[in-house]
């Protein structure tokens, strides 16, 4: 079929059914227990593709949400905005011809901007927007991804993750705005307002958001993951969950936030995804634990993590039940909908479910859906889509970029000047990749290398800094070994592109061609600047000493002109340190929380303006 007709198809098929219900109350009064079903499963895009399955099972399962794992976009990763539009709006034309024309909700990961799709703007990850210590800034970022999300038809993201991460060898931990949960909650809130409205107001000019992942995920002991930390045991005690890793979600469901994700992990050894306690009492509930902690009373739908509720057992059935009676709402099946739904519909007629359970789940779901404006305006806003990645959007990503720049060692050199006359070396594995600079949840799940979107890299924007010709560049990338020499040096070196569990590291340590990158730079100039794209603390203590500056410049981010700005003095460095940053690897877990002594750099630490 052309993409004429396809798109007219679509278009006619965009309005929910007349004989459709007109409040959450009046639909589950409606609904048949499969139409329930289907509202409780959430199917991950690729998956009406295999075997057996079909597009057109949304409309005959009845399913409630779609979403696009990392890296899902229109035809594999990246894709435009457009594209994108058109495919979510296809998905929800099939969802319209339901009986009661119930609209799904379409998720992604927009945990940096939307940034599955090609040519959108990507902001620093958690980590370095933690650093800018400026909410309003925060909000500001996120109304830009809301927009950008927009845009392409979805209206759900799975941000902001609100985790205090404490222990920094976990790979996830550049998710977290901070170790410190009073950072967390702040800078958590302020994303929300940017993604929801002020108090919640949610609406078709607003998206859902998620504050993940309930609870613990960043307190998982080393060595209790299998096969990743993410996947492992926090064991402390109520007293320290309350105390640490509560405060970011009491924050998030005051604000109102519309939707909270299960964490994969374990709390003393029970999964959180099997824990009634902790979802139905803790977040859910009313009244107060024995210490005296209010429970958060949260309105919204509890969501599950990709796949996680089959980590509770070997038994499918088991899991179902123990998940659904334990508070969660949807399930991220993710591909095996028609096992999910039959085994659900199997346990809910056998007893082992309460039908009451189902309505409250259905009604929490259908709440957020009418809230969300789904029922009144189920399609693109296309008005937004010609503004996926614009100018004004990417300088906003700029600000944040050079806000989220941490100086920790300056020894006269810097802001280097525009004018001078000099010769500027300038190489290192991140001088140059965008990939790189970008790191995981880029386009493609764990990220990649090379021009993988539409961004400027350091070295591209050292080009555009406006030197003028008295300043000699000499860009020589990675091949750092050479006769050359210069005044002042800028070597650009980081991790390489990681997401989840591949981050797990137990030595946080550079590579051994970035360690000589470093050395080969430094002892070729007279001044060197050295730059690390990282996602989170490193063990630099050779590189500092062979540095005349050094700058924490995170990831995450298309705009490397942000950088440039602080390093020829456009603007004075803000950024301060959210995490502890260790001697030695042998110190983690170090943080505030738990009284680490001896680091490199504390907790605030970062030399302001220059």
């Amino acid at each position: 079929m052309p993409a004429s007709a396809t798109n007219a198809r679509i278009a006619s098929l965009l309005t929910p059914l007349s004989s459709g219900c007109i409040s959450p109350s009046d639909c589950v009064s409606k609904m048949t227990l499969p139409e329930k079903e289907g509202q409780m499963t959430q199917v991950e895009k690729n998956a009406f593709t295999m075997a057996g399955n079909s597009i057109t099972d949304i409309t005959t399962y009845f399913i409630g949400s779609v979403l696009s794992g990392g890296g899902g976009g229109p035809n594999g990763a990246g894709g435009t905005a457009t594209q994108w539009a058109n495919m979510v709006d296809n998905f929800q034309s099939y969802a319209l011809q339901t009986r009661l024309g119930i609209p799904l909700i379409y998720g992604a990961d927009a945990v940096h901007g939307h940034n599955n799709v090609y040519g959108a703007t990507l902001f620093p990850h958690n980590i370095g927007l933690g650093a800018m210590h400026d909410p309003a800034l925060i909000t500001q970022v996120e109304q830009v991804t809301r927009d950008e999300v927009l845009g392409t038809g979805v209206r759900w993201t799975f941000a902001p993750c609100v985790c205090t991460p404490q222990d920094i060898r976990w790979g996830r931990t550049y998710e977290g705005y901070s170790e410190n949960p009073s950072d967390n909650a702040t800078d958590g809130s302020a994303a929300i307002v940017g993604f929801q409205g002020s108090n919640g107001t949610l609406g078709p000019t607003n998206i859902l958001a998620t504050a993940k992942h309930f609870i613990g995920d960043g307190h998982t002991a080393w060595g209790t993951g299998s096969p990743y930390l993410n996947e492992g045991n926090a064991q402390i005690s109520e007293q320290q969950l309350d105390a640490i890793d509560l405060p970011p979600y009491q924050s998030a469901v005051s604000n109102k936030v519309g939707s909270v994700m299960i964490s994969y992990s374990s709390w003393n050894g029970l999964k959180d995804h099997a824990n009634q306690y902790l979802i139905t009492t803790k977040l859910k509930g009313t009244g107060t634990d024995s210490y005296g902690t209010p429970n958060l009373g949260f309105q919204g739908f509890v969501v599950s993590d990709w796949q996680a509720i089959d980590q509770i057992s070997s038994d499918y059935n088991y899991d179902v039940r123990t998940a659904i009676n334990a508070g969660i709402d949807m399930v991220m099946v993710p591909d095996k909908y028609k096992t999910f739904i039959s085994t659900l519909d199997t346990e809910i007629k056998a007893g082992s479910i309460p039908m009451s359970r189902i309505d409250d789940a259905v009604t929490r779901i259908l709440t957020e859906k009418f809230a969300a404006g789904l029922f009144t305006q189920p399609s693109t806003n296309r008005s937004y889509t010609p503004n996926v990645g614009s100018a004004a959007h990417r300088a906003v990503a700029r600000q944040a970029e050079r806000e989220s720049q941490v100086l920790l060692k300056n020894n006269g050199v810097l802001p280097l000047s525009k004018t001078g006359s000099y010769t500027l070396v300038v190489g290192g594995s991140h001088a140059d990749n965008l990939g790189y600079q970008l790191g995981g949840w880029s386009i493609s799940w764990q990220g990649g290398s090379g021009t993988t979107t539409v961004g400027t890299t350091l070295w591209q924007a050292i080009q555009q800094a406006g030197l003028s010709s008295s300043v000699k560049l000499n860009f020589v990338g990675t091949r750092t070994k050479g006769n050359y020499k210069g005044d002042v040096g800028i070597v650009a070196v980081g991790e390489t592109p990681y997401a989840e569990g591949n981050g797990d590291t137990n030595t946080l340590a550079l590579s051994n061609s970035d360690a000589t990158a470093v050395s080969d730079v430094c002892s070729r100039v007279t001044k060197c600047v050295v730059l690390l794209f990282s996602g989170r603390p490193m063990i630099i203590n050779t590189q500092l000493n062979q540095s005349s500056a050094f700058v924490a410049s995170w990831i995450g981010s298309t705009e490397g002109e942000g950088i440039t700005d602080v390093l020829f003095g456009d603007y004075g460095f803000q950024g301060k340190l959210t995490y502890t940053w260790p001697n030695a690897v042998t110190q983690e877990p170090c943080n505030q929380n738990n009284s680490c002594t001896g680091a490199l750099f504390p907790y605030g630490y970062g030399i302001t303006p220059f």
